[in-house]
């Protein structure tokens, strides 16, 4: 309201100017004309005075009641002049008591906000940066691919810093002449990971020069020319390129490109060059990581294949041990066994493990000898190595397998003495993958492998030509059955009585936790001291099965046999057995089947099996009898 009433005044004294300035000129007396012109002049400047006089009360007014305002306008102070004064005429203002501010050691220090402009965050700024700092390496990924995952981030900054369109980093090939693709950021889609020729553009000159390449203003024509990692043209006006050197060989070059006239320089270069070193460095911190990696995962497995508690009781352990050692000996996506099999004089596929979604090969394939590449190790006892399989059109196994990889293949024959026990057979989706030395290496430490499949062979010859079980004394199952055989028809002859006895150590399996091997070893070479012990020179002993053992009693009456079987489960049951460092007892458990007037072994022999099923049954510890 204050406002429109100033309006109104105004109005009002403005109004009356224009009746002065109108009265010279409708009146012809002078008089009147004189008066009105001094009226007007004196009216126009009272209402100046006035104005001026209001706007500086209203500014005094205002200062005064802000006196923080214009203070920088504010005159100085003048210098007042000075008096001396007498002796004792001084004196002083005393004020009231007032905080005076002091810089002390408590307050003194750079102020916070001293030159620091606040910026503006994000609700999920924190979030955002901790998932950049704090990103995992991928997990069950190998070298190479944690090497391209490191090679990635840095490309990505590489392409931020730079204000770059495309960051590409190429792997050089020195023996094919070639530039691989390994990885990128690019701000556009057109650029697929491939391989290229070595040519006459810009990175075949970085390649041959050796040196750094810098373009600053491609024209549209030439650039599909110019630069080939892009399927389309993208506009590219810009190029900068620097070698990468493992030391002082060239393995890489790191690219850049833009849209933009004049977007790198000399400096630029100079920059590049030292992040080229820092991917020289990681490489070769890789490389040594991976050595040693790769050279303890080696170590442990050929020491886990001299493991003292391995033992090889079948061919199927024997193949377990060798499939489990070969992950950690190589890299491979495809692997088969091939083993030969004697009493065919044929080699076959055994195991094949196929980690890709490919087809390949199955087990029990007979191998094909001439015209293959399996039979070719298998007939020259040499590796066979191929770095390109789409490159040959020999057979892997036999000639009408089926097989759609593409590759690399190495097959590596276990020969041992002159003698040929099978073949080991590496396949890769990549080519050119086992260097020689590696093929060399997987050689010496495949003879390993060898030499067990030798051992095992022997063994079961030289088992074959024994009559006793090696472990406890007794005799095998063939020996003892044809020794039994033979005493079945004496003594029906001679009208004698007879009885035989099945000994079973009971299930001690709860048992096996209390010690630091297997205590089963211990146990049956004591079990079987004491069954010799009681034992007669006309007694028949036997091992027929790991845990089962045959007593055959000659002239003795199936009562007597009894309690001599009863004797004997106590006896074993009272005896303590040490192993390693603590000491238990075992019981065993007994089926007792007459002979008397018979002479068919497999009958006896199974009354005898009928009696002992009832023990076990009763829980064990205990010895039933079959007519």
């Amino acid at each position: 309201m204050g406002s429109i009433d100033k309006i109104k005044k105004r109005i009002f004294i403005f109004i009356f100017i224009p009746i002065l300035i109108v009265i010279p000129f409708i009146t012809d007396d002078l008089m009147l004309r004189l008066i009105a012109s001094l009226v007007l002049v004196i009216y126009v400047a009272f209402i100046i005075f006035l104005r001026d006089s209001i706007t500086k009360n209203s500014l005094e007014d205002e200062v005064e009641s802000r006196p923080d305002l214009f203070e920088d306008e504010k005159e100085p102070p003048r210098p007042t002049e000075k008096f001396d004064t007498d002796s004792g005429e001084d004196f002083k203002i005393i004020s009231p008591t007032k905080n005076i501010e002091v810089i002390t050691a408590e307050n003194f220090g750079p102020s916070i906000n001293q030159g620091r402009k606040d910026f503006f965050k994000p609700p999920d700024f924190k979030k955002n940066f901790e998932k950049i700092v704090l990103e995992e390496l991928p997990e069950d990924v190998n070298q190479d691919e944690q090497f391209g995952f490191v090679l990635e981030k840095i490309l990505s900054v590489v392409k931020d810093s730079f204000m770059a369109h495309t960051a590409a980093f190429f792997w050089y090939n020195k023996n094919r002449k070639r530039l691989t693709l390994e990885r990128f950021i690019s701000s556009s889609q057109q650029i697929t990971m491939q391989k290229f020729d070595l040519e006459d553009d810009i990175l075949g000159k970085i390649i041959q020069k050796e040196e750094p390449e810098l373009l600053t203003d491609i024209s549209p024509n030439a650039e599909i020319d110019v630069i080939r990692y892009y399927s389309a043209a993208q506009g590219i006006k810009s190029f900068v390129g620097v070698p990468l050197f493992y030391g002082k060989t060239l393995m890489g070059v790191l690219a850049l490109d833009s849209k933009v006239n004049d977007a790198f320089g000399i400096e630029q270069i100079y920059s590049l060059g030292r992040i080229v070193r820092v991917i020289s460095v990681i490489i070769s911190l890789f490389e040594e990581k991976f050595s040693e990696t790769q050279s303890e995962q080696r170590l442990k497995t050929l020491l886990n294949v001299l493991n003292y508690d391995k033992k090889f009781d079948s061919e199927t352990n024997l193949h377990q041990l060798i499939e489990t050692s070969i992950h950690s000996l190589i890299d491979w996506d495809a692997f088969t066994f091939v083993t030969y099999y004697p009493s065919e004089q044929k080699f076959k596929t055994t195991k094949i493990i196929n980690k890709t979604s490919l087809k390949y090969v199955g087990e029990n394939l007979e191998i094909d000898l001439t015209g293959t590449l399996v039979g070719r190790a298998v007939l020259s006892a040499t590796p066979v190595k191929i770095d390109d399989t789409s490159v040959t059109e020999i057979p892997r196994f036999t000639k009408s397998e089926d097989v759609s990889f593409d590759g690399s293949f190495l097959a590596i024959p276990l020969v041992y003495d002159d003698q040929n026990y099978g073949v080991l057979c590496f396949e890769s989706l990549k080519k050119n993958v086992y260097s020689n030395s590696e093929v060399s290496y997987i050689r010496s430490a495949t003879k390993i492998f060898a030499f067990l499949l030798h051992s095992y062979s022997t063994i079961n010859i030289l088992k074959g030509l024994l009559s006793v079980d090696v472990e406890t004394k007794a005799l095998n199952y063939d020996s003892f059955i044809a020794r039994f055989t033979v005493d079945l028809v004496r003594s029906k002859e001679l009208e004698l009585q007879g009885a035989v006895v099945l000994v079973q150590i009971d299930e001690f399996l709860e048992q096996e936790s209390l010690f630091e091997g297997n205590p089963f070893p211990k146990v049956l070479r004591t079990v079987a001291q004491i069954i010799r012990d009681e034992m007669t020179p006309l007694n028949l002993f036997g091992r027929i099965s790991e845990k089962t053992f045959a007593i055959y009693f000659f002239n003795t009456s199936p009562k007597d046999v009894f309690l001599w079987a009863e004797k004997l489960r106590i006896k074993i049951a009272r005896k303590p057995i040490a192993v390693v460092s603590k000491q238990t007892t075992f019981t065993v458990s007994m089926g007792v089947a007459t002979t008397t007037n018979k002479t068919d072994v497999q009958e006896i022999m199974t009354n005898a099996e009928l009696a002992l099923k009832k023990a076990l049954e009763k829980g064990g510890n205990t010895v039933k009898s079959i007519s």
